[in-house]
């Protein structure tokens, strides 16, 4: 059953009398870096998430699944680990943070299961195109150069298809508390615009250094995921190659059957 934190009445009267055991909430207001210190990330996710939780409460949810982020962490030059104190820096990372605190307490005081993921960056097809990857593959596909930064940025990607995974894994355990949820492996930006370049036109240019960084850049993003993998039995099966290839070939796809008026 799926429904949105924009419409949580009409989701209540979708359970209905039902008894729901996994509640799984994914859904954010202001992911996009133009939204990240948007007055609206309070209202719309922090709320929105304790409401969505009383639903779940209020079906029997036996065991709740929550999407945070990374960026609960601040800036941190190091491998993140989930011990590390969290120092927001943005208004989004506040509002992870304090929907994974309070939706966490609430639901050991109702005797329900609580699983706080960290996600990292993750991508493939279907993901939002002002994103770094899906913005690469629509440029050089439409033949352009894109304009970057240095790139000398070093992150952690998770295939799609990787992340749900583990989030099917968990509902079928025990396993509680908070895990980053990423691939475990790291890239440098410069690296993977090459590779998406090449995949789809060695020949094309990528602009690196046209684009300076933002001042609060991030220029390392890794994770520990030990503790993940110990407790589901879980590791990213999709080599980031792979990957890209996939998200690439659905790109061409949809842009194919695409209907243009």
């Amino acid at each position: 059953m799926l429904g949105s934190l924009e419409d949580l009445t009409s989701l209540r009267a979708s359970v209905g009398r039902n008894s729901i055991d996994v509640v799984f909430h994914l859904a954010w207001f202001g992911v996009t870096s133009e939204f990240r210190n948007h007055t609206d990330q309070i209202a719309l996710n922090v709320t929105a998430s304790l409401r969505l939780w009383a639903l779940a409460r209020d079906a029997g949810c036996k065991h709740w699944i929550g999407l945070g982020s990374q960026a609960e962490y601040g800036p941190y030059a190091d491998i993140l680990r989930e011990g590390l104190p969290a120092n927001p820096v943005t208004a989004y990372g506040v509002a992870k943070l304090a929907s994974g605190m309070l939706t966490a307490k609430m639901a050991e005081m109702a005797g329900m299961r609580h699983t706080w993921l960290r996600l990292f960056a993750v991508y493939g097809p279907g993901d939002d195109p002002r994103h770094l990857i899906p913005s690469l593959i629509q440029t050089l596909c439409s033949g352009q150069k894109p304009s970057l930064t240095k790139a000398e940025q070093v992150w952690d990607y998770l295939y799609v298809a990787d992340a749900v995974d583990a989030l099917v894994r968990i509902a079928t355990t025990e396993a509680t508390g908070i895990f980053n949820l990423a691939s475990g492996r790291t890239i440098q930006i410069g690296a993977l615009a090459t590779s998406i370049r090449d995949m789809i036109d060695p020949l094309l240019p990528l602009g690196i250094g046209e684009v300076p960084y933002m001042h609060d850049q991030v220029m390392h993003l890794e994770a520990d995921i030990s503790r993940l993998q110990t407790a589901i039995d879980w590791r990213a099966e999709t080599i980031l190659q792979e990957g890209l290839r996939h998200t690439i070939e659905e790109f061409k796809t949809s842009s194919a059957h695409a209907v243009h008026y």
